[in-house]
């Protein structure tokens, strides 16, 4: 299988339309405007529909609608982008729709700057709109899983009616690496007879979010909700590196992962027993490994761009059996590996 040199979004861009996307709607912002650039070209090969919307909120109304009709949609943008895209999120959770949202993350807060960060975790994973909802998380944490998380994104959000979402950072996105698309047909999309193309022959179907007789809402709230528990039952995904009885456990997710796998190198040199834990799926997170981890560690240590924010997540599935220290930096500050390896040897003297 050939190898082609490119760059994480562009990479993601043809992995969508390899996954059966066939509707892109978003607005430039840096650092995922390749991806935008890219799909202009693309979708018009396969007859697909490429439209720069006036708006994130015009954008992510589109995409909305689009999945309403059945159609694999998604839509791109960075953290000021999302944010503004965050009430047509909760729109789309709330009336059950697949759609794909990718978030490559840069400085903020505000408009902060286009350096790499991951300080929209929790955006992503603890909600970014209004309700009681939830999106499905994805991290990639290579240009050749920015290729393959597409397939998976849009396998996930018309398994679960639900949106899913693909947090990167301009790490990820910039860089280029050489990346292999497997030759497959076009995914066979299963019939969705909850959309709404026409009702001929059929009863109408109604696709909302508002529900205002009393009751109903909670009901619907219900439903979700056991959907949500379902996700988390069967979809957490996680990867561990190193050793299967360690006195250190490193957990990191995105580029992040990539510097601990050099640091967990370099401790087995120092002959220092470590594993490396890679959440896939930020949300659902893999609380219960992390806790059966924590049970035989010295501690663990987390690794993030960021002030703090997934290691809340990591504090939880600890439970307090043993120390959690952390190590980030913000603003798009990127920790240099002899940087990291420094802190881990200050917790170990």
């Amino acid at each position: 299988m050939k190898k082609m040199l490119i760059s994480g979004n562009e990479a993601l861009a043809e992995g969508a339309v390899r996954a059966g996307c066939r509707c892109y709607f978003g607005y430039p912002i840096t650092p995922q405007s390749e991806i935008a650039a890219y799909l202009s070209r693309r979708l018009e090969e396969v007859r697909g529909v490429f439209l720069q919307a006036e708006s994130e909120v015009a954008a992510i109304n589109m995409v909305y609608g689009a999945a309403a009709a059945g159609v694999r949609a998604m839509t791109s943008s960075s953290g000021p982008g999302i944010s503004l895209k965050a009430e047509g999120l909760s729109y789309l959770a709330g009336a059950q729709l697949p759609a794909l949202v990718v978030n490559v993350m840069r400085g903020g807060p505000g408009l902060g700057n286009i350096a790499p960060s991951q300080s929209d975790y929790f955006q992503a994973t603890k909600g970014g709109g209004h309700g009681d909802y939830h999106l499905i998380v994805l991290a990639p944490s290579s240009a050749q899983e920015m290729a393959d998380f597409p397939l998976l994104a849009f396998a996930l959000a018309d398994k679960y009616r639900n949106p899913v979402m693909i947090l990167a950072d301009a790490i990820l996105a910039q860089m280029m690496e050489g990346v292999s698309f497997k030759k497959i047909p076009i995914p066979k999309i299963e019939p969705k007879p909850w959309t709404v193309t026409g009702a001929k022959d059929r009863s109408a179907n109604i696709i909302r979010s508002l529900f205002l007789k009393e009751g109903v809402l909670e009901h619907h709230n219900q439903i979700l909700q056991k959907k949500y528990q379902n996700i988390k039952e069967k979809e957490v995904k996680y990867q561990i590196f190193g050793e299967s009885n360690p006195e250190i456990l490193l957990v990191a997710y995105g580029s992040m992962f990539r510097v601990c796998m050099w640091v967990m190198d370099k401790l087995k040199k120092m002959e220092k027993s470590c594993a490396l834990l890679r959440p896939i799926t930020l949300w659902p997170f893999p609380y219960k490994i992390i806790n059966k981890l924590a049970e035989n560690v010295k501690f663990v240590f987390v690794l993030e761009m960021s002030q703090g924010q997934m290691v809340e997540d990591v504090r939880l599935g600890v439970e307090g059996k043993c120390p959690v220290h952390f190590y980030g930096r913000m603003g798009g500050g990127v920790p240099d590996p002899e940087e990291v390896l420094n802190k881990i040897r200050q917790l170990l003297t």
